[in-house]
């Protein structure tokens, strides 16, 4: 008889950006990872590959591709814990974003009966200057151009998303049925954020803040499909216009620590070359 001496974890976008740090933080705790990709045979928008991912799993950790507000998220989330609860998988953890009302409908639809699950709300991510779209901006033409106004953010590193995400995984009821807030611990505006990459990086970065209507038709001209640039609108429309501006203490109250500060990001991303043109 073979007695299951860890806790399995399915990460679902686990080679993204959150779902990669989510899957190294787990593995560190010591917790058996079941990376889902659809490289590893999981795809959230085919069914068929769900049951094979979940079946024999503890716990999960849940990041819808896109956004977690996107029109199909809710669907998909609901749907999936749903079927993970059915083959045993009762611990779920899901990735939403602090502020965000879209997202709402996607945090009401992990709550199914019989799961003890986890709304971890996460602020802007530090690393979206680092990885993704708006990288290249920075690093090719020295230039973000970006909705964000002059609204303040508390930019939250990934890192400590992902050790947070494993808290909630690991503490038995502790964070059951709770929503954890996490930021970074100061409000920046995006362009002191560019002006702290500049330093990092030693070379002269700005930003070029525009309404979220222009920034859309810039979207659209590098072809992003006209559906996903209406939800974009919307969504900066509304997520930047000042609401987050303020600091949420879940990193400390989880971790029992101060959350790592931005220059510290902008210092280790500069060091590893991110930005260099």
């Amino acid at each position: 008889m073979t007695t299951r001496t860890s806790t399995t974890v399915v990460v679902t976008g686990a080679t993204g950006r959150a779902g990669a740090r989510v899957a190294r933080a787990a593995e560190a705790a010591g917790l058996t990872v079941r990376a889902a990709s659809r490289a590893r045979g999981f795809d959230w928008r085919d069914r068929s590959t769900w049951e094979p991912t979940l079946r024999g799993a503890d716990a999960a950790f849940l990041v819808f591709p896109t956004d977690v507000g996107s029109p199909e998220a809710a669907e998909a989330v609901g749907a999936l814990a749903e079927e993970a609860v059915s083959l045993g998988v009762r611990r779920l953890v899901l990735l939403s974003a602090r502020g965000e009302e879209l997202a709402l409908p996607t945090e009401a639809a992990v709550r199914v009966p019989g799961a003890r699950w986890t709304v971890v709300r996460a602020a802007w991510f530090a690393q979206n200057f680092s990885e993704g779209p708006l990288v290249e901006e920075l690093r090719l033409g020295g230039e973000l151009v970006f909705p964000g106004g002059e609204v303040r953010e508390p930019f939250v590193d990934l890192r400590d998303v992902a050790e947070v995400v494993v808290a909630a995984l690991t503490a038995g009821e502790r964070y059951a049925g709770q929503v954890l807030e996490v930021s970074g611990p100061r409000l920046l505006t995006f362009g002191e954020a560019v002006a702290e990459v500049g330093r990092a990086a030693g070379r002269e970065l700005t930003y070029t803040p525009v309404p979220a209507r222009e920034y859309g038709e810039r979207l659209a001209g590098f072809g992003v499909p006209p559906r996903e640039v209406e939800f974009l609108v919307e969504l900066f429309g509304s997520l930047l216009d000042g609401r987050n501006a303020y600091l949420s203490d879940g990193v400390r109250e989880t971790l029992g620590r101060a959350p790592r500060d931005f220059g510290e990001f902008a210092r280790e991303a500069a060091d590893a070359g991110v930005w260099k043109p």
